[in-house]
């Protein structure tokens, strides 16, 4: 059985974690020491840890356990868009001061907000992991690394409806948590190296279209309107990968 470690076990860490359950031996952090013992008593091996913003007078202590891991998943964000330079860079080095000189399977959560916010179809070739602050750190330290871009994150609690949306004809581009896992899975499986993918459901109705279908009502007839719409064709074409969630309007 592979040992897996879940860095940060936020909303998209324990579902990856309750997916992996049973399959894998499963190490995980967190960011109180309550939470831990709470994990502990369900069967994970769950240790304290957090990457604070600013700079520490001591560096973090290794993650004991991480000399036992096969593959180590990344959740805390890492992607730059929400932080500035400095407060990023710092967050990174107390990562690395924790995860240390870690060689075997790696992957890395970013985002698909590192794209422009200008209307257009956008691949993983349309932007460079060499600008995007986060992400080049990351692969200079372990080349090894698979980065994964997420759309916005969807599924049990998250739906669109209960936020305050605007522009309601433009496109989403939205991800089932389900979907992650089970990319993560796959690429575990082959053993992909190196690999950047937008991990994105191919379907791109509008705002309005999948909120009106998790309200039951029916869907606008207008055509989606313009927007900025990310691609997954590399991921569906390398790991011949087939959704379990392609269209963000029966996401609920």
């Amino acid at each position: 059985m592979k040992k897996i470690g879940i860095v940060g076990f936020g909303w998209l860490g324990s579902r990856i974690a309750d997916s992996m359950s049973g399959q894998y031996q499963l190490y995980v952090t967190t960011t109180t020491k309550s939470k831990a013992d709470e994990l502990s008593f369900k069967g994970f091996s769950a240790s304290v840890a957090s990457f604070p913003d600013f700079q520490l007078e001591e560096k973090i202590i290794q993650w004991e356990a991480i000399e036992n891991m096969d593959v180590l998943i990344i959740t805390i964000p890492l992607s730059g868009k929400s932080c500035c330079a400095s407060s990023l860079y710092n967050r990174i080095q107390h990562l690395f001061s924790f995860i240390g000189d870690f060689k075997g399977q790696m992957f890395v959560m970013s985002s698909t907000g590192v794209y422009p916010d200008i209307p257009g179809e956008y691949t993983e070739e349309s932007l460079s992991t060499d600008h995007v602050q986060g992400e080049r750190m990351i692969k200079i330290k372990y080349p090894q690394v698979n980065i994964l871009r997420l759309s916005g994150l969807m599924g049990d609690n998250r739906l669109l409806k209960n936020y305050n949306v605007s522009n309601l004809e433009a496109p989403v581009n939205h991800i089932h948590y389900k979907d992650i896992s089970c990319v993560i899975e796959k690429m575990i499986e082959e053993g992909s190296s190196g690999k950047l993918y937008n991990v994105t459901a191919p379907q791109h109705p509008s705002k309005g279209q999948v909120i009106n279908a998790q309200k039951d009502l029916p869907s606008p007839e207008e055509t989606v309107g313009e927007g900025k719409i990310i691609n997954p064709s590399k991921l569906i074409s390398e790991l011949d990968f087939v959704f379990k969630h392609p269209d963000p309007r029966a996401f609920h």
